[in-house]
């Protein structure tokens, strides 16, 4: 893993069309602003883990079709 330190409003370049840039700090969050084309996917790596969280409790059949039905009726 690179380690790198950025101040606000220092940026980074990732594959040459890719900008990251701290925008804030505030205490122990940061806000990051993302310049990339189109067609590039940014998810957060959280929401990323549950996707494949529950890919796997479909996969093993651990799921619960009362609380799926219930949610698609709200």
């Amino acid at each position: 893993m690179l380690v790198l330190t950025r101040r606000k409003n220092e940026s980074v370049i990732l594959n040459e069309n890719i900008e990251i840039t701290i925008l804030e700090i505030d205490g122990e969050q940061i806000k990051l602003g993302i310049k990339a084309p189109k067609d590039v996917e940014i998810l957060r790596k959280e929401i990323i883990l549950k996707i494949e969280e529950e890919n796997m409790n479909a996969l093993r059949g651990n799921f619960d079709l009362k609380k799926i039905l219930k949610e698609k009726t709200k």
